[in-house]
This record gives structure tokens, sequence and C-alpha cells, in this order.
């Protein structure tokens, strides 16, 4: 290393300015400009690899400048600071320092430097939309390239002017000029050009829609920084492979990949690229309702923002960290987080997000029942949306505007703004927001007592809502009425209920199925893109699905930063809208095409359920469902028998729910201890059975002339999962006594689960991991291991994810005695503890099993963290789309020792009869005699197949 080399070095790693001049000023090397053109070269260099030496030496060449005293000097020393400030994100600093560079290298009369300033200040200009400026910098920078013949800082123009194209939207131009830069740098450049020009190769293949294309050459990008000691551009082609799955839609990807590239950057001191991994994980966690972590995260990207003086992304940081507090019940911080936002975008003069803000606002004083201040908000941003020519935004504002005046008891004027929005609809591809302003103008109806004009409007919305097929959708998620779909659902069934002509009861139980499925399906779409084919005849349409998702999610987003964007960009929204619904109608085409050969993945799909006909035809003589729905606050059972079908309207449903809150605080009790329990027992036994009794005579006893000597499958909803029905008494037996219980998430669910056939293994698999806190597990496991046959046995250590993934598809029985862990922001998240990691929901979709019993013997195993009456949550349905022809799960925090015997009873009763649920019912009865109250009998449920699939129903 020659002396000048060792200098540069300790200018760069002292952190101390006063060392690092004290080092400059007793160097015995020349301080000249060769020195400093070393040093300025070495800026950008390094700045891709460590930001902070970069600073460093960008203010030693300030330093070494000043001694010289030269405008080239000058000139060389602003350059390298300009490209500095670039990379902290401080583009208006760094257009200021390459304008004064570029000054004095016309007064030293350097063209050459001139030129090389002008191409390398062109990235700046483009994040201040100044692209007029930036074209004239490219066109007087080339001329002076091309009479230099310099092939390697021409390659270097093109690579930069192709970005002022890419963000003008002439991504082919753009393309062209990318490849021409790369191919060229590739023979003659350094090795952070070529990354760089592999970068942006990689950008304008996502939007040109070659997502496999762009995916690949970020890979590349990777791979070629890694191999050239690039650690910046390595943590950058992280981030925007991250960003490519978060547009594509595959959001658990994008999770792992952006808190990789997170630590990545706090290693490196890359502020910037740090802070856009927080923005981005901000809105995918709102995206998927974790709201905590979509505060935190939005936080931390507005401190690193704002330190870095980038005003737009700091105000979205704030309004994420807004929408957050509107999700967790936060309305006055909402507000105090929005007043921030709209601050710093006004600095941006962005009318677009300044109008979304208003209309953001106005809907949590809506909901704090605000009106006046939430009227003139949504005004104001309609006539904005309005003046820049977004029709869908516009009819957003007038759909605010309706319920704005329905609330106030205006149902005229809200019908008014109601059609408004229609009519500007009627012009503009956005199914989501039809269906939303179709289901606005039925509660209009309603409040004006026209019960059938709003049966069609309510019918309307339903056909819209079915013909989305996409789930999650930024925009939607962000505005609190879209969230929740289901209400139309209820809508529907509640004007069949009324005996209104427009809907049949029959008709009604369709929608009740319905509703089910869209929220499962909603619930997992996020993991979407991994669910695998399970049929070698479904894998080509499956990946076709998988690949129109991907473009109709990057559609969404692209129109979503379209429209917000402050430049021209917005005006070119219709075309990506028309585009969305090609793709919408591809999709539902695919998706019925997969149905004919894989009934149950079209359903977790939103993709269909199974007819009332085919629920009947699957049903024994002896069995009848009641399957439980809740509409607009009333609960009504549906009676399915073979050859029949009824609804029956049960009334309200607090009375329901506070007795099922006050069942579950009972049993909770079981955790104080065995000398409370001694102490408290009869009032124990008592409360519990007065809860028993009070359900029993709400959900029961109004159809119990309906169920005698019938063998009952019960289908609950919302919170009624949590109730033991079973265990329902009528003052006088429990209703086990009468004949075998079994469960279903739906009806539909049910009819899948009982055409699976079950494996011909005779093979099974137990897995037990206990703790301190459940010592009983390892007895319950050696009872469950001697009863079942040619069991293998896995516990503590040994009882692994890998264990349960490379043994469970061999298996007819899967028993799992383990604790859970429940995600109530979002139960997908929810996970089962083995020994050495947690198995969440979703990977249970990519489990391919054919067992006959999966049983989840575990403290709350089965409790679904149900939110807005989906009963879908929970582990269950991942374990029956896994394989799995039924599950057993416990509704409560488990007795080890009663759990341990029941459990070998159940599988000793097994191995003599075929029928789980008569099974589960004589080991419950048997365990009854040791232990009387429903604690220890009780908690257990089975869900779906009560038994093997028989050759003929």
């Amino acid at each position: 290393m020659s002396p000048a080399d060792r200098l540069i070095e300790v200018l760069a790693t002292t952190a101390d300015e006063e060392l690092r001049r004290r080092a400059l000023d007793r160097s015995k090397v020349p301080r000249d400009v060769a020195l400093l053109e070393r040093i300025t070269d070495l800026v950008p260099i390094r700045g891709r690899v460590d930001l902070p030496q970069a600073q460093r030496l960008a203010e030693s060449a300030e330093w070494l400048a000043a001694s010289i005293g030269s405008d080239h000097a000058a000139g060389r020393s602003l350059r390298a600071m300009g490209h500095v400030f670039l990379l902290e994100g401080r583009s208006e600093a760094a257009v200021v320092a390459y304008q004064a560079a570029i000054v004095r290298f016309r007064k030293a009369r350097k063209p050459l430097e001139e030129a090389i300033t002008r191409s390398g200040g062109l990235q700046a200009l483009i994040y201040l939309g100044r692209y007029a400026t930036a074209q004239s910098w490219a066109r007087q920078a080339r001329t002076i390239f091309e009479r230099a013949g310099d092939r390697l800082r021409l390659a270097r123009l093109d690579s930069n002017f192709a970005n002022v194209l890419y963000r003008q939207d002439r991504f082919e131009e753009a393309l062209a000029l990318y490849r021409r830069a790369h191919r060229m740098l590739a023979r003659v450049g350094a090795p952070n050009d070529v990354a760089i020009a592999l970068r942006n190769l990689a950008v304008c293949l996502i939007s040109l829609n070659h997502f496999d294309q762009a995916q690949a050459t970020y890979q590349q990008a990777r791979r070629y920084s890694e191999r050239h000691t690039l650690p910046l551009l390595v943590a950058e082609a992280d981030y925007n492979i991250a960003y490519l799955y978060y547009l594509r839609g595959e959001y658990s990807r994008a999770i792992e990949l952006y808190e990789a590239t997170r630590r990545r950057c706090v290693r490196l001191g890359d502020r910037y690229h740090q802070a856009l991994c927080d923005l981005d994980q901000s809105e995918l966690s709102l995206e998927l309702n974790l709201t905590e972590e979509g505060a935190r995260l939005g936080r931390q990207a507005f401190l690193r923002f704002d330190e870095l003086g980038m005003h737009y992304e700091a105000a979205k940081a704030l309004t994420w960290r807004a929408i957050a507090a509107t999700q967790s019940g936060e309305p006055e911080q909402a507000l105090h987080s929005f007043a921030q936002a709209r601050h710093r975008f006004r600095r941006e003069r962005n009318r677009p997000w300044l109008a979304l803000l208003d209309l953001y606002e106005a809907i949590v004083l809506l909901d704090a029942d605000r009106l006046h201040e939430a009227r003139e908000l949504a005004e104001a941003a309609q006539l904005v949306f309005l003046e820049t020519a977004l029709a869908a935004k516009a009819a957003l504002a007038e759909l605010v505007l309706a319920r704005v005046a329905l609330r106030a008891g205006d149902p005229t004027t809200a019908e008014r703004w109601c059609h408004a929005a229609l009519e500007r609809l009627a012009t503009t591809q956005a199914p989501a927001l039809r269906f939303q302003a179709s289901f606005v103008l039925g509660q209009i109806a309603e409040a004006m007592g026209r019960a059938d004009a709003a049966a069609d409007a309510y019918l309307d919305a339903h056909a819209w809502l079915e013909s989305v097929r996409t789930d999650l959708r930024a925009d939607e998620i962000k505005i609190a009425f879209l969230k929740d779909k289901l209400v139309v659902y209820e809508s529907v069934v509640a004007v069949a209920l009324a005996g209104g002509p427009r809907v049949s009861r029959a008709g009604a139980f369709t929608f009740i199925e319905q509703a089910k499925s869209r929220s499962l399906a909603d619930l997992i779409a996020f993991r979407a893109h991994a669910m695998s084919a399970r049929t070698a005849g479904t894998r080509v349409p499956v990946r076709r699905l998988h690949q129109l998702r991907e473009s109709l999610n990057w559609c969404y987003r692209e129109i979503d930063i379209r429209e917000l964007s402050a430049d021209r960009s917005r005006t070119r929204v219709e075309p990506l809208r028309a585009r969305a619904r090609q793709l919408e109608s591809e999709i539902a085409r695919a998706l019925t095409q997969i149905r004919v050969a894989d009934t149950e993945y079209a359903a977790l799909q939103n993709a269909g359920i199974v007819d009332l006909p085919a629920v009947q035809t699957s049903l024994a003589a002896d069995e009848i469902i009641i399957e439980y729905y809740a509409a607009r606050g009333a609960l009504c059972a549906c009676l399915i028998g073979p050859h029949s079908f009824d609804i029956v309207p049960l009334g309200g449903l607090d009375d329901i729910r506070e007795h099922a809150q006050l069942l579950q605080f009972q049993l909770s009790k079981f955790r104080l201890g065995p000398d409370y329990q001694r102490q408290f027992a009869p009032a124990i036994e008592a409360a519990t059975t007065a809860h028993l009794q009070a359900l029993y005579q709400r959900l029961i006893a109004p159809v119990r002339d309906r169920l005698d000597g019938r063998s009952l499958i019960v289908v609950p909803h919302g919170f009624l999962h949590y109730v033991p029905f079973h265990a329902l008494h009528d003052g006088a037996a429990y209703l086990i006594d009468a004949a075998p219980i079994c469960y279903a998430p739906s009806a539909s669910v049910l009819h899948l689960c009982r055409q699976k056939r079950g494996t011909q293994r005779h093979t099974s698999l137990v897995l037990g991991v206990s703790d301190e806190a459940t010592p009983h597990i390892d007895a319950e496991v050696n009872a469950v291991a001697a009863a079942l046959p040619r069991s293998r046995v896995f516990r503590g250590r040994r009882a692994t994810v890998a264990r349960l993934q490379r043994e469970a598809p061999r298996s007819g029985i899967i028993h799992v005695a383990t604790h859970a862990a429940f995600r109530v922001d979002n139960p997908m998240f929810s996970a089962i503890q083995l020994a050495d990691a947690p198995l969440s929901l979703f990977d249970l979709y990519d489990l391919r099993i054919s067992a006959e019993l999966v049983t989840l013997s575990g403290c709350g195993t089965g409790l679904n963290a149900l939110i807005g009456g989906d009963e879908l949550l929970g582990l269950v349905r991942g374990w029956l789309y896994a394989g799995a022809q039924s599950v057993l799960v416990s509704l409560w925090d488990v007795n080890d020792r009663s759990t341990a015997s029941l459990m070998g009873r159940f599988y000793q009763r097994l191995r003599q009869t075929p029928d789980r649920a008569g099974a589960l019912r004589d080991a419950m009865l048997a365990t009854r005699e040791e232990d009387p109250h429903p604690y220890h009998w009780a908690p257990f449920v089975l869900i779906g197949a009560r038994q093997r699939r028989r050759n003929a129903n």
C-alpha cells in the first residue's frame, strides 16, 4: 500500500474530525490535485460500501480543495459532496452541490468534468421531478462525451438518462437504453457501474410486468455485488427483491427479506434503505392487520426519513402511523399524525396526497360522529380529485359524503351523493368501489323504507364483490368501511329472513356459505402465491393463477402509486384499471378450470362453494346439520337434513355472547390451582351448569324437537366456536347423552372432508413437547402410544418441525401434544410450539397428508382468535386443507391428567369402531364418571368427517 493509499484509509476510517485533520496536516503525501482526484473518485465507490466513510472522504476533499484554492479542486470537492448527499437521500442539497461544481468547472475550463457532473446529477433531478432540467443536462453531457470519444462515460450517461425515461413511464425506451448501457459497462465499466446497471434493468422489467426476469436480474445484481465486495449494493439488491415480493403479493417472503435487509443496513450504516424497509413493512403490516408492528415500523421510518430530510417519505410514514392509530381505536392520535403528514405533503406540493389525507381524516371524524367536520374535509377532497382527474378517488369521497348524510338522518342527500359516485364509477374500472357504492345505496333504501330496492342494491353489491378476485388491496385496507366485506352477505341474509321476495331462505344458505368461504380466502390471501397444486392435473393452471395474481397485485400497486403522484404519471391510470379488470376475468376463468380437479383448493381461493343438494347427499339418514349464522346482531340456525331444510331465527346475540364469555370465565378458574378448585368447587360447578343451561335454552331448545334421535353436526359462527355444544344441559341431561356430536367450519367444508379417502397406512405419529407447566404430557404420550397401532413416538427435543413434516405424510393418525400461541391481530401468524420452532398456521397449508385424524392436545390448541365473525380462523382449517379427514381440538386449556385418561380411552375405542364421533362420545362419558365437571371431560371437539368414507352414502 502506497503512502497515499494509507493516508486515504486513515481519512476514511477515522471517525474523529480533529484526528483526520491532524493526519492530513502531518502526512508527507503532497496535498495536490492528484491526491484530491484520488479521494473524490473513491467517494461514490466507497459510498456503496460504507456511507460514513464516504462522508469522511468528502469532508477531507473539502479541506484539501480549500488549501489548493483552484476552481478545479473546488468543483471536485463539491461534486463529491453532492454524491454523498444523494446517497443520504438529500436530493435538494445534492443538486445545489452539483450546480456549484458545474460553475467551478466552467471557470476552470474543464468541460469533461462539467459533463461528468451533469451526468451524475441526473438522479437527484429525477427525485425532485425536474425532468426538463435533467434532459438539458443529459444533452449537454452527451455532446461533450461524444466529442471526447469516452465510451465509459457515454454508457454511464445512457444508464442515468434511462432513469429519466423510466420516471416518465417510457419503459420500453428506458429498457433499451439500460441494456445498451449494461453491455458497454460490462466491457469497460467498474464493478460499481455494472451492479447499478443491473439494478436499473430489474426496476424497469418490473414496470413492464416481467416479474420473473426482474427477479433473476436482481439476483444477478446481488451475486455480482457480493463477488466484488459491494455490501451496500448487496443490501440495495435485497431491499429491491423484498419490494418485488411485496408488489407480487408474496407477503411472507417479503417480510423475511425486509427483516434480513434491515439488519444488514444497520451494520453498514445505510440509513436510507433501512428506512425504506421500515416504510414498506409498516404498510404491509397494516394490510395484514398487524397493527402494533405497523405503528412501530411507521414510527421508525418517520424518524429516519426526518433525519434525512426526505419529506415525502416522512409524510407517508406519518400516514401509516395515523392509520395504525385508527385501527387501534385511537382517533385523537390518528388525527394528530394526519395533521403532521399534511404539513409535510404541503411542502412537497402534492395535492393528491393532501386530498387523500382529507379523506382519511373525514372517515375518522365520521366514526366519531363529528359530521360537520367530516363533510367539509370529504367535500374538499372530492374537489381536488375531480380537478386532478382521479375519478375513482372522487367517487370514494362521494361515498364518504353519502355515509355522512345518512348518519345525519338525511337519506335524500345521501342518495344523491351515492348516485353521483355510481355514475362516475360507470366508466371506471373499480369493482371494489362498485360493490361499496351498491351497498351504501342499499342502506339508504332501507332507511327510506324501500325494502325491495334495498334488496336489489345488496344483491348488486354481492355480485360485484364476488367478481373481485384479489383480497388484499392497499387502498381498501386503509379505508375502514371498505375492510369488512362480510356485511354485504349479512345484509342479503337479513333481507331473506325478513321475508322479502328477492331472496328465498334456501338462497340465504348460499350467501351464508359464501360469507364463510370469503372470510377464509381474505385471511390466507397473503399466502395464496405459495399454495402449490395438489394434483398433477392442476399444476399448469395453478402456476398460471399465481402469475395472474402477481400481475394483478402489481397493477393495483401501480394504480395507487400513480394516482398519488405529484407529476403527470397519474393521468395514465385508466389503462391500468382496464388491465386489472382483464386480469380479474382471467383469474376467474383459471379458478373455474382448477375447481373441476381440486374443489378444496378453489374454495380456499374464494372460488365457489358446495350447493345445498350436494351437502344433503353427503348426510346419512340419521344425521342433521345445525349451522349458525349471525346477521346484524341477530342469530339464526340453518337446519339441514338429507331431504329437509329450514332457517330458524334465534333472536339477539348479546345475551348469548354474555353467557359464552361467563362460561369461559368459569372454565378459566381451573388454572388457579387445586386449592382454589377445592374451596370453590360447588360455586364453580353451579355457575358452569347455569351458563350451559342458559346457552342450551337459546341455541338448542328452539329446534330440539327436530334433533331427537339424530346425530348432530354443529357448524358454529363467530364466538360460538368457543361453546361446547355437546356439554349444553337441558336441566336433566347433557346434549352428548342423546347421540354423538361432531363439528364443521362450514357445510361446504364438511362435504369436502367427507369426499376425502383416508390413507391405507396403519401407522401413527405421536409428538409431545412437555415443560414444567405441563408434566402430564409425557403420560398422555405414553397412553396414546400404547393405544395407537404401530405408533412412532417423538418427544422433547426430537419433536421438531422437520420431524413432523417428514413423518406426517405417511401417518394414518397424527397426535400432537404441545402448547399453542395465538395472534389476535392476525391469526395466520399463530402457531403450535414444537421442540425447535413454532409451526405457523400458514405452514400447514404447505403440508400434504392423508391422515384420517389429527389430534391437537395442548393448552388451548383449538382456540380461534375470531375477528368479525370469521369462524374459519385457527389451526383446524389448515389441517383439513393439508389432507386430514378430521381434526380433534380443545376449546380451552386442558387438564393434562384428565386429558391423558380421555385420550387413552378415545384411541382404545377407535380401534374397535370407525366412528370417530362415537368413540369420542364413549371416551367423554367414561371420563365424566371420574371427573364430572365439563372442564375435564368436554374440552375436545371433533371437526370434519365423522368416520372413514363409505363406498356409498
